[in-house]
């Protein structure tokens, strides 16, 4: 897979996912403590999201945080915006403002 195909994708996953997150594992199985918080913090929504999991996906892992300019993972995007990782989701979540920013990107 060349840089512009991986690069492609990763661009039309953000655009075609209203809430997409990239994690380490998937939402059932987290491979890394961050995104379990960043997966708590979703489904506590109950707001549907999109995963990507880049243990599975080495090119995107690779590529991702250059595109995002975000070194770590997870990175949770929101109608094409990156939010940020579990400590922010975690933030939001905590200061209510998660569910309506996600329940507002689905209606919109």
């Amino acid at each position: 897979m060349t840089t512009s195909t991986t690069e492609a994708t990763i661009l039309k996953q953000i655009e075609t996912n209203t809430v997409l997150l990239y994690m380490k594992g998937v939402p059932d199985k987290p491979e890394c403590g961050f995104s379990a918080k960043a997966v708590a913090a979703l489904n506590a929504t109950g707001v549907p999201y999109a995963y990507v999991n880049v243990l599975q996906a080495p090119f995107i892992r690779e590529k991702l945080p250059k595109i995002s300019h975000w070194p770590t993972y997870p990175q949770l995007f929101v109608s094409g915006e990156l939010v940020g990782g579990a400590d922010i989701v975690e933030e939001m979540s905590n200061a209510g403002t998660l569910k309506p920013l996600l329940e507002t990107a689905q209606n919109d």
